[in-house]
């Protein structure tokens, strides 16, 4: 019997012994749970005590045995210690301490900087705040001051001079360990920071300077601090300067709220500054108090910003009372928005002598900036318009100085693109016998839609007028204009009845270049050095005055006369300053025949005559 249980016993510890082996073998022994390692915690540093004179331990020669200690941090396995001494620079370690206080001898009678870096079997580290200290030389002697800690510009930045000007900033104490006052002499310069420094920038008692400087320069740095017997010098830093800035001094707003109530409350000569940015408004923005002549009030894009201020008015509902921007004020000057998205006009100018400039209209459900209701004498510079179109795909225009618009208002250098009837509208209802002006405005593919399909619109670049009964009078006055790619016309009559005056303009495939019928015709119509690629159209008024252009004189104009007839560089982002970019489209070759065959019409040309078109070669 007893056998018998010990021969199950025996097999039954042989079971158990197997089965061990089998699990120990099993793929699950494979796994390796990952190890999870916490960044170590950060050093508080607590001995020497910062900006302070230390005391001193066991001293040979001229070292003295300094006693650094620090708290322990979480999560940490060992720590380096790190010392500077801030004058010689020379640096000092002892890495991989396990415990959180070490010994170690220095030379006396310097400032010195310290940190603790917090190590443990990962790879990231944790360095603590940096302390400073002074380690007194002997009995009598006067303390080197600590070294300035440069703060701006940083190192290896590029800053943005304001009216010429940077300021440098810096960090120390005013008064050192040995309780005596510094002061501090910039150096600054285009070699090495270590050049000859004027006077005036000697015996500072500041700890910022501001100083002239030139645009797209690099600069080196430096500070001394003094104390009247001991100095010491600080890092030298290099920055580089970029484009001037003008200084900004007025209201600066970054919410649509403070847009608004900033508009409400300006006052003749006031400048709003909008920082960069997207601005949702869901109702139209009125503008109804007035600057004056000498003191205009501004509402301008922030200078030192990259971004520009958006007003998007999308939320906006098609209808024809939800412009985006109602300018009912007389004497502002609006410059760097971007109108997007309004349920009618992106812009409804009504009030007179405005300056409207770098802004771009597109996307609105009708035209994208609109001059009506007796407004005059507002100048639109530098603005583009685009991709106007309304639900019915019928109206919407780039610019439209119309209906019941004042007179001499202007465009100059703006443009017009893919809107969905004309690029500029002149048509008259209310008012009669005014005159606009355009001065080196392009108008490109009108008639189109964003995407490039035809829209139901009219398509014409320039609609110089037009009235329901045929007999409103819209003189325009036309310098350096383009029209290209207009589904329609490019320079347009429309039954306008007033004077139309064409000097050194350019019009390439559109449905007609220059359309102007005998049909309720001009009183007047003058078009002196301008040219065409191809038919040249109509010309017919009651009075004619259109000499020397490219379709008169024996003249053959061949796509040899230009350096390039590809239109979409018109469409080339704008200069910094807002200005037309540099093409090549429509500039002539050399020896083409149309060089010199002008006549002067009061612009300025190049050679013994103008050319014709709206480049000079």
């Amino acid at each position: 019997m007893k056998t018998t249980k010990y021969i199950y016993f025996i097999k039954a510890l042989l079971v158990f012994i197997v089965s061990v082996q089998i699990i120990a073998c099993s793929s699950d022994d494979d796994v390796i749970e990952p190890q999870i390692v916490t960044e170590p915690g950060k050093s508080v540093l607590v001995l020497p005590i910062n900006n302070t004179e230390c005391e001193v331990g066991e001293i040979i020669a001229n070292k003295a045995t300094v006693i650094f200690e620090w708290n322990a941090s979480e999560a940490t396995e060992s720590y380096d210690l790190e010392i500077t001494n801030l004058v010689t620079r020379e640096v000092t370690r002892r890495p991989n301490l396990v415990s959180t206080s070490k010994e170690v001898k220095l030379e006396r009678g310097f400032p010195y900087s310290w940190i603790v870096t917090s190590k443990n079997s990962g790879e990231l580290v944790t360095v603590s705040d940096i302390s400073k200290f002074y380690l007194a030389g002997e009995a009598g002697s006067n303390n080197v001051p600590f070294p300035a800690s440069l703060l701006s510009p940083l190192s290896g930045i590029t800053i943005a001079p304001v009216d010429g000007k940077v300021m440098l900033e810096w960090e120390s104490s005013n008064i050192d360990t040995d309780g005596e006052a510094l002061t501090f002499d910039v150096f600054i310069d285009t070699v090495d920071g270590n050049q000859a420094t004027p006077e005036e920038w000697k015996g500072i008692t500041d700890t910022n300077f501001e100083i002239s400087v030139e645009p797209n320069t690099i600069y080196y740095w430096h500070i001394e601090t003094s104390d009247g017997i001991n100095s010491s010098i600080s890092a030298t830093y290099t920055f580089k300067t970029g484009d001037n800035i003008a200084s900004v001094q007025g209201t600066i707003v970054s919410t649509s709220q403070e847009i608004l109530t900033a508009i409400a409350n300006a006052v003749p000569g006031e400048k709003i500054y909008i920082h960069g940015g997207d601005y949702v408004f869901d109702s139209t923005i009125e503008i109804g108090n007035n600057g004056s002549d000498a003191n205009v009030i501004s509402l301008l894009a922030h200078p030192g910003d990259a971004t520009r201020p958006k007003f998007d008015f999308s939320s906006m509902s098609e209808n024809s009372s939800n412009r985006g921007i109602q300018l009912n004020g007389n004497y502002w000057y609006i410059q760097g928005i971007d109108v997007y998205g309004a349920g009618d006009n992106g812009m409804f100018i009504q009030g007179s002598n405005n300056l409207i400039e770098f802004c771009t209209f597109s996307e609105n459900s009708d035209t994208g900036l609109q001059i009506g209701n007796g407004a005059s004498k507002n100048t639109i510079l530098n603005c583009d318009s685009f991709y106007n179109a309304d639900s019915s795909l019928e109206n919407a225009d780039g610019f439209a100085c119309k209906l019941d618009a004042g007179t001499d208002n202007k465009f100059i250098g703006c443009r017009a693109w893919k809107n969905l009837d004309d690029g500029w509208d002149g048509y008259l209802r209310g008012n009669d016998n005014i005159t606009t002006t355009y001065e080196n405005c392009w108008a490109i593919e009108n008639g189109f839609l964003k995407d490039g399909s035809v829209s139901g619109g009219d398509g014409n670049g320039f609609k110089t007028g037009g009235s329901d009964n045929k007999d409103l009078k819209h003189n325009a006055i036309f310098t350096n204009c383009i029209a290209v790619g207009n589904g329609f016309d490019g320079f347009d009559h429309n039954s306008n009845r007033g004077n139309v005056t064409i000097y050194n303009c350019a019009a390439f495939d559109n449905g007609k270049n220059y359309s102007f019928s005998n049909t309720n015709p001009l009183e007047k119509l003058t078009i002196k050095n301008s040219n065409v690629l191809g038919d040249f159209g109509s010309i017919n008024a009651t009075t004619l005055d259109v000499t020397n252009n490219s379709w008169q004189d024996g003249i053959s104009v061949t796509t040899d006369d230009f350096k390039s007839i590809d239109y979409s560089q018109l469409l080339n982002a704008r200069k910094a300053d807002g200005s037309l970019p540099d093409v090549t489209f429509f500039n002539l070759n050399a020896g083409s025949d149309l060089i010199d065959k002008g006549i002067d019409v009061g612009l300025s040309f190049n050679g013994s005559a103008p050319d014709l078109g709206a480049f000079e070669f």
